[in-house]
């Protein structure tokens, strides 16, 4: 399935809710109890929304056009977001940093992240707007001191995070807290693409574009930190939910690293794609 969170312009109050994006038409899977994807993974199950949609397709009162909807961040109240920082080689290369020994792990807020085609806000306070293009897992079911063996059976979903970064804020300290969670500096989506419908990890490729050219390029399966062996670090020291999401690091070629640096200005588009995920689409406004 390919899950959405979605409000639909056509209600006179319009409140946001979720489905499946099925052609170019969102099928309704929200009930008075189970509003939302997270609601959905939580009391329920990925074969019960499974088993709904088939019930409900054909039911034309129950499709939503996409032209009539505005996307949200498939996502949009996890409990946490976790971002593993540094997690390519050639990244690690070209910022100058040694490898890892563990994931670098920092935490970031749903507000700082858009929807599918809507605007990612450059801040008023800087001029070093970065781009990141990164893989995001979404958690299935609560997991607590996995094994890195069995971490693979708690994951939900992926989709295309626009991770981006604020840079002199995120240089504020040792800790990169600041320069991530500034209003929507970030964007999730197009959709949520349950795991049985998605390639693995190490068959995906991260794409980042800048107005049409490809500025980063590399194979999930490059990562220093497997998406197996990041969910059971982290499910060491927390209990990871569902819906929870798990930022896997950018590849090499962030707008830092160029000489001069290239980093996003008002009117730029930044685009990610990732094998079987789709692409995530984002316009660069100034923050007003």
């Amino acid at each position: 399935m390919k899950l959405v969170s979605y409000i639909d312009r056509r209600k006179v109050d319009p409140a946001p809710s979720f489905g499946a994006l099925v052609g170019a038409s969102i099928i309704d899977l929200s009930t008075t109890d189970i509003s939302t994807v997270r609601d959905a993974l939580t009391f329920g199950s990925l074969s019960t929304l499974a088993e709904q949609l088939e019930a409900q397709r054909g039911k034309d009162k129950s499709a939503v056009p996409l032209e009539h909807a505005t996307l949200l961040p498939p996502v949009t109240n996890p409990d946490k977001i976790l971002c593993v920082g540094l997690n390519y080689h050639l990244h690690a290369k070209e910022a100058n940093m040694p490898i890892p020994a563990r994931p670098s792990v920092f935490v970031r807020f749903a507000s700082s992240f858009a929807g599918p085609d809507q605007p990612v806000l450059r801040p008023l306070e800087s001029e070093q707007f970065d781009y990141e293009a990164e893989l995001a897992v979404v958690i299935g079911r609560p997991a607590r001191r996995v094994t890195e063996a069995d971490a693979m059976q708690y994951v939900a979903g992926y989709m295309c995070m626009a991770e981006n970064s604020i840079r002199d804020w995120q240089k504020h300290a040792t800790q990169a807290t600041a320069g991530k969670n500034f209003m929507h500096s970030g964007a999730l989506g197009p959709c949520l693409v349950t795991a049985d419908e998605a390639p693995g990890p190490d068959e995906m490729q991260v794409v980042g574009r800048l107005n049409g050219e490809v500025v980063q390029d590399d194979s999930a399966s490059n990562m220093i930190f497997t998406v197996a062996q990041i969910i059971a670090y982290l499910s060491t020291f927390t209990e990871l939910l569902p819906g929870d999401i798990i930022a896997t690091g950018t590849p090499a070629g962030v707008g830092m690293s160029k000489k001069p640096p290239c980093y996003l200005r008002n009117g730029d588009v930044f685009e990610v794609e990732i094998t079987g995920l789709g692409v995530l689409r984002n316009p660069v406004h100034n923050e007003s």
